[in-house]
This record gives C-alpha cells, sequence and structure tokens, in this order.
C-alpha cells in the first residue's frame, strides 16, 4: 500500500496518508483516451448551421421558360448552383453526446489518479485554510507548495468555504471542483492536483468500493450463465425411465 504525505497551506509536512491500491494501482492509458474523448464532445455547443435551398432567401420563381431559350434549364434562383444558392447537406444543429459507461468512467478516474500519483504531481493538504478572499496571500500559499505551473484544487462537497473561492476564481491556470464533479479531464489537463485530505479519503472510498464490488463480482463468474446439460434422445430418456421403475 502507497503512502503520500500531507502538508499544510506553508508547505509543511504534518502527516501521512495511506493509499488504496485498489485506485492508484494500474494506469489504462486507453480509457484515458475514451473518457477525454467523451468529455470535449460533451463540450461542443454543436450550434453550427447551413441555410439550405428551402430557408436561403431568394423568389421561388421560374427565371424564365423550359424550352426555347438556348439556355440551360433553371427552375429558381436559390439552387445550391448557383452563387448565393442554398447549401446542400451543409452542417445543422446538433449533440455531439454518447453514452458512456459510469463503470468506464470510474476506471478512467482511477487511472488519472494513479498516473498523477506516480508522475509525483499529486499534493494532498490537511485542509485549505483559507483566512481572507484576497488573490495575493493564496497566490504566496501555492508558491510554498511549489505550484509554479497550472494547478486544479479539489475540496469537498458543499464545503462552506466562501475564502476559498473568492481567493483562487482570478488566479490564471487555476480551477476549483468538488470531489464529486471532479473528471479525469481535469487532472490530465493541469500540470498538479492539490486534494484536501477530507477530499481524497471521500473520493477514495468511493472509488474502492466501485472496485471492490467489480473485483467481486468478476470473482462470483461475473454473471456468466449457467451450462447447459445435453439433450438426451427419446430413446435414452425412456430407458432411464424404466431403470427408475424397476
Amino acid at each position: 500500500m502507497a503512502t503520500i504525505d500531507i502538508h499544510d497551506m506553508s508547505g509543511k509536512k504534518v502527516g501521512t496518508l495511506d493509499l488504496a491500491d485498489e485506485v492508484f494501482g494500474a494506469i489504462n492509458e486507453d480509457l484515458l483516451w475514451e473518457a477525454v474523448n467523451h468529455y470535449r464532445a460533451r463540450q461542443r455547443a454543436g450550434t453550427h448551421a447551413t441555410k439550405n435551398k428551402k430557408l436561403v432567401s431568394g423568389a421561388g420563381k421560374k427565371l424564365w421558360k423550359q424550352k426555347g431559350t438556348g439556355r440551360a434549364r433553371v427552375g429558381s434562383i436559390r439552387s445550391p448552383l448557383w452563387r448565393h444558392g442554398g447549401t446542400v447537406h451543409g452542417p445543422q444543429p446538433r449533440s455531439y453526446d454518447y453514452s458512456f459507461p459510469r463503470k468506464k468512467l470510474l476506471g478512467a478516474l482511477r487511472s488519472a489518479l494513479a498516473a498523477k500519483l506516480s508522475d509525483g504531481k499529486l499534493i494532498v493538504v490537511n485542509a485549505f485554510d483559507v483566512k481572507e478572499p484576497k488573490t495575493q496571500p493564496f497566490r504566496e500559499a501555492l508558491d510554498s507548495l511549489k505550484i509554479d505551473k497550472g494547478a486544479l484544487l479539489v475540496e469537498v462537497a458543499n464545503h462552506g468555504n466562501r475564502n476559498l473561492d473568492l481567493s483562487s476564481r482570478n488566479l490564471a491556470g487555476v480551477e476549483l471542483v468538488t470531489s464529486s464533479e471532479v473528471h479525469p479531464y481535469h487532472l490530465l489537463r493541469y500540470d498538479r492536483a492539490i486534494f484536501s485530505q477530507s477530499a481524497i479519503e471521500k473520493l477514495q472510498l468511493s472509488l474502492k468500493n466501485a472496485a471492490s464490488r467489480r473485483d467481486k463480482h468478476a470473482g462470483e463468474g461475473g454473471g456468466a450463465k449457467p451450462e447447459k446439460k445435453a439433450a438426451r434422445s427419446p430413446k435414452t430418456r425412456g430407458k432411464k425411465a424404466a431403470e427408475v421403475a424397476q
């Protein structure tokens, strides 16, 4: 079982935390790729639109008669063949979202945490002790933790620390999320991930329980169908019945 140091906001070590092997174990890069693609697809607005022959402006009158002019036949000035005409098979508003199994998302989250730990870019603080809603003191606290690039701050939901929200929202490259909202995309996007002790304990317990249920289900056979017995012929069944009768 791996361990990680716990620091305070001044960068001083105040303790250690045991990390579960079920959560901070293997790294599945393919699963991380799928999770990031799904997240980015959900972020797409999908508001692109073009005007087809029905929507483009212009009269619907036939420009000249069908025959006798020596010119090519034409039906409408809105034809896609004409300048300022409609667009054929152009993009229309749509949603790029698609279903992504929750088990795969939790597996990707475990892999992202394991990757941060193996790279030495996972930091745990005992608490985000922010006494006043000012950006400069909080920036100095991050410097004490040796945060020189982007950082992801993870705190428990409904933490009630309004000073933390106000102090971190104006810092470039710093984002604050709750432990229930953290996504593998967030962990891979930022250089460092800073968890409060309560946040990482809560997230670790949730991911560990999900992994344990999965392993237990796999150990029990994963819901596999029982093997069917070979069907006996009518003669064999009749012979067996006779033997029982005797």
